[in-house]
């Protein structure tokens, strides 16, 4: 007889609990809810759970969620495949295949150790570095999970270089500096994240609300100027080290001996950090000539790959992971048939009490609740993607229902969702972090909850300075 392994037990259970949550949430649904309003709850509760658990990959497990929505008929068709033909979507495909082609020359590894060269010889600098490191990738490289990736190897590197021993709060420091470093690398630039995309896809089609890149980076820039020194200062503190260890002179030499080995700055670096100067000024411009930031991250890909002018050959460019295009397409999709069914009306109705429409009437309380709101359901919808096109809906439908303006708690709900810092599987950069099996879920859990706080009161702040000051709220 056939023994099971904890895999098939994993995968059997997990597909149970999702089918047993499924069955749950539809017969538990009231009355007020449609049919196709409870069968896209139902869809929606039971994906989160195998996204969360994991018991095949996300890929599939997003095939499986487009197949159930269009089975059981939730809406037309065109509805439930429109998440494919956004130009998120296209944002996002174009963005991997740019940071693919980034990869393919030096221009990354030389720009990181030149800078750990000049600073990673100080513990201070050290961490400043990594974390600094990802957010200047951030104008280039529109992923988080990429620039988490690509910095990885050099945080290895300086780990093994430094002999910070398991469990140590120099290795604790390093890899969660990857970690948080790479999450508020998304806070400002639109492209860096792609809860920030969603976001701004979801005002656009549902509130009639156009973000553009540079406004995005207009309302958040205070914020992002708050969170880099206060995580690297929370690091810093709840990490603390011996002062016998705060210096390590070999970084210095190892950097140095990169630098050596990567030779003098060719062409093709030149060229490469030509091309992403364009992109980054087409996408600033784009109040003047008005494409969608999909087309310049397109044409970014074109010049990246054409023979001559560009860094890349085709081929390995092209190869990027349909995982994440899966992924992206349906929850967009998720999120569109969401509204389409009447779930997130017939939800938002739920909220729209009294107290509730009296506190959201005033914008600063307002921003306060979704903040805190947006963190609570991230924490219970691990995907960002996920908790995006699920809650930024419902609050612009909220608010709509209160006859607000759906800008700023839209806009507030999408950008909490980023902040994931608790549990590795909030966020990629955690995932990546943890993946090393240098550091534990345990090692999250203070920092985590301190960053967050540190993040909401933030978002708090900015809202009733900056964001009041240049009429958002």
């Amino acid at each position: 007889m056939k023994q099971f392994n904890s895999k098939d037990i994993k995968v059997y259970g997990s597909f149970a609990f999702a089918i047993l949550a499924f069955l749950a949430v539809y017969y538990g649904l009231p009355d007020a809810f449609s049919y196709s309003g409870k069968i896209m709850t139902a869809i929606i509760v039971s994906g989160v759970i195998l996204w969360a658990l994991e018991p095949i990959s996300l890929g599939l497990t997003a095939l499986m969620i487009l197949l159930a929505m269009l089975l059981f008929d939730v809406a037309d068709s065109a509805v439930i495949f429109s998440g494919f033909a956004s130009p998120a979507t296209y944002l996002i495909v174009g963005g991997m295949m740019l940071a693919t082609a980034v990869d393919e020359t030096s221009l990354i590894k030389r720009m990181s150790y030149i800078i750990l060269k000049r600073w990673g010889s100080h513990s201070k600098g050290l961490l400043g570095s990594i974390i600094m490191i990802q957010q200047l990738q951030a104008f280039f490289i529109p992923s988080t999970a990429v620039r988490s990736a690509l910095i990885l190897p050099v945080s290895t590197m300086i780990i093994e270089t430094t002999g910070a021993k398991a469990g140590s709060n120099l290795r604790k420091m390093i890899m969660l500096g990857v970690a948080f470093g790479g999450i508020i690398s998304g806070t400002s630039v639109m492209t860096a994240a792609i809860g920030n995309i969603l976001t701004v896809e979801l005002l656009n089609r549902f509130a009639g609300i156009k973000i553009t890149y540079f406004q995005w980076f207009y309302y958040t820039f205070p914020l992002w100027a708050i969170l880099i020194p206060a995580i690297w200062l929370l690091l810093l503190k709840i990490f603390p080290l011996p002062k016998e260890q705060q210096y390590f002179p070999k970084i210095k030499e190892e950097m140095q001996e990169k630098l050596t080995e990567l030779g003098p700055v060719n062409r093709r670096e030149v060229r490469c950090f030509s091309i992403l100067l364009f992109i980054v000024a087409l996408w600033l411009a784009e109040p003047l000539h008005g494409m969608h930031p999909s087309i310049p991250a397109l044409i970014g890909v074109v010049l990246m790959t054409l023979p001559k002018i560009g860094v890349a050959d085709w081929e390995p460019v092209v190869k990027i992971n349909y995982n994440t295009i899966l992924l992206i397409s349906v929850t967009l999709s998720m999120g569109y048939t969401f509204v389409d069914s009447g779930a997130a009306d017939t939800i938002s109705e739920y909220l729209s009490v009294g107290w509730f429409m009296a506190l959201i009437q005033n914008p600063l309380p307002a921003v306060i609740i979704v903040t805190i709101l947006a963190q609570i359901f991230h924490k219970l919808i691990s995907n960002v993607a996920t908790a995006v096109v699920v809650l930024v809906p419902i609050i612009i439908s909220v608010a709509q229902n209160a006859g607000i303006d759906p800008t700023v708690t839209g806009f507030a709900t999408g950008l909490s969702c980023l902040f994931g810092f608790v549990l590795i599987v909030e966020s990629m950069p955690n995932l990546l972090a943890h993946s090393t099996g240098m550091i534990t879920q345990k090692d999250f859990l203070k920092p985590g909850l301190y960053a967050t706080i540190i993040s909401i009161a933030a978002t708090v702040l900015v809202a009733s300075t900056w964001w009041s000051w240049i009429g958002l709220v």
